[in-house]
């Protein structure tokens, strides 16, 4: 008997041993992802919206590479652009910082109407300041290597990533997607046929080749899929030929487009993969703003080698439609600023979860920060949070309130706007017109509940107010050459030079 209890003893304990390094053994989710300083990827598409790509209800356009991202992590359905156009943004995201509180409230060097109703705020400077603590510098002191490829629209000269964190800097001046190898802040070499977006990715993917054995901190900025709209002739043709669906403009050009930016991240994954550190890389994929339906100066939107395509079609005008999100990119409804956003990390991230918590482009910054295990200086206001929790799944703040602040003309007139939880407030700045929406009733915001609903405009109205007057918010004035026939004419911004 005693023999027996002693063989049951040993199988039991056995047995516990082996559980345990079954265990061990698991993809299990670590503790916390804080300071575990995972290599991070910030994939940024231009003027992409939250409805362009399938995984957010899409029916024409085609991105299997994202899905599959989605698919195998984290896809966020309420994370927006702090402002409906692209420098603003793009500043928030490298300083933690809202645009009104940076001075870059509207693209650099941004609108203007000098006859309308009112003389709207000019940018402080037409650049990211470099007193400015930037999502590189917090990653270079946290002992990564940083680099930066395409777009940067934060100022040139000086100003140029290569001064604001960057170890490795390639920015593309703008001008066509075709055209852009001498036009390269470091020029490249030709290659005939090679869209934009290609050799972007081929910079990037150089990038992580050559530091794959230490941390890095890669930020590939794309210019698709802003206008004027170009694309791979293979793929137009690709959508020109394919079925086309109820509700959605179809352009075919677009749609290449938004497949540039697919394959680029595809790119990116497979190179992970294949050198291994797939399982230490963090990839996030965002859009700096909503999606462009038509341009504000009513010109056509493609490019000249592609005007042909569309010869008497109103898809010459059209690029896409944010439906079922209101307006456009260059507004401060859902369609201006609500983004799509993909986070992959294999083994680390939970697959396939859709998380509606509310997200802001301040947020990387602490985020990136935390995930490498540095501290902020004290002497910056960070206006973001980490969302290193909400990776983890460990809860969220339904107390959360996330703002804007878009002075300026664009597509509608200046307006300051505010979401906390299920509700959001419009505040009009020249005429003080006040609209409030249940975002979760109403995600096409179609029905002003303000009459209705008094004591939540008092709440959000004057918690927008404050937070205006802690980021030292500027505000349109009257303009004495005010002209009503001529209010809706664009003119040259006073600081282009």
């Amino acid at each position: 008997m005693h023999t027996n209890m002693l063989l049951r003893s040993e199988n039991y304990l056995l047995a516990l041993i082996t559980l345990f390094i079954m265990i061990g053994c698991t993809d299990r989710q670590p503790d916390s992802l804080s300071g575990s300083k995972p290599n991070i990827v910030f994939i940024l598409a231009d003027d992409l919206g939250w409805a362009d790509l399938p995984v957010y209800g899409n029916r024409f356009n085609e991105a299997p590479h994202l899905s599959q991202m989605a698919a195998e992590g984290i896809r966020f359905t309420d994370a927006y652009a702090t402002c409906p156009v692209c420098s603003p943004t793009r500043a928030s995201i490298m300083s933690g910082q809202y645009p009104a509180r940076v001075g870059i409230i509207d693209f650099i060097t941004g609108h203007w109407r000098p006859f309308e109703e009112v003389i709207v705020p000019k940018n402080r400077q037409q650049y990211l300041p470099l007193e400015i603590f930037t999502i590189a510098e917090a990653m270079k002191d946290a002992g990564y290597t940083t680099g930066y490829f395409g777009k940067w629209h934060l100022g040139g000269g000086e100003y140029l990533p290569e001064n604001q964190g960057f170890d490795k800097a390639n920015v593309y001046r703008g001008g066509g997607f075709f055209n852009y190898a001498q036009r390269m802040s470091h020029p490249i070499e030709k290659e005939p046929g090679k869209v934009l977006s290609t050799a972007l990715t081929d910079l990037s993917l150089q990038f992580i080749e050559k530091n794959r054995e230490t941390p890095f901190f890669l930020f590939l900025a794309h210019y698709d899929v802003h206008v004027q709209l170009d694309a791979d002739s293979i793929l137009i043709e690709k959508y020109l030929a394919k079925e086309k669906v109820d509700g959605y403009p179809c352009n075919a050009v677009y749609a290449a487009m938004v497949e540039h930016v697919d394959q680029s991240a595809g790119r990116i994954r497979d190179k992970l993969i294949e050198l291994g550190i797939s399982e230490n890389t963090l990839v996030v994929f965002f859009s700096d703003n909503g999606g462009l339906v038509s341009r504000f100066d009513r010109i056509p939107l493609l490019a000249d080698s592609k005007l042909h395509i569309y010869e008497e079609d109103t898809l010459r005008y059209v690029a896409s439609s944010n439906a079922p999100l209101r307006a456009e990119k260059g507004t401060l409804y859902e369609g201006g600023v609500r983004e799509p956003m993909i986070m992959w990390w294999p083994g680390k991230l939970e697959q396939g979860v859709i998380n509606e918590e509310i997200i802001s482009s301040v947020d990387f910054l602490p985020t990136f920060a935390e995930l490498a295990g540095i501290k902020l200086p004290a002497n910056q206001v960070f206006d973001g949070k980490s969302l290193v929790e909400i990776m983890e799944e460990k809860g969220a703040d339904p107390e959360r309130a996330i703002y804007w602040h878009y002075p300026v003309y664009h597509h509608d007139s200046p307006a300051s706007a505010i979401r906390k939880g299920d509700w959001k407030l419009i505040h009009y700045l020249v005429d003080d017109r006040i609209y409030l929406y249940n975002l979760k009733q109403d995600i096409g915001e179609s029905r002003n509940l303000s009459e209705l609903e008094p004591e939540k405009v008092t709440e959000l109205y004057q918690q927008l107010e404050k937070w205006r007057e802690e980021c030292y918010a500027e505000f349109p004035l009257p303009n004495p050459d005010f002209d009503p026939e001529k209010r809706f004419t664009w003119g040259v911004h006073p600081d282009r030079p």
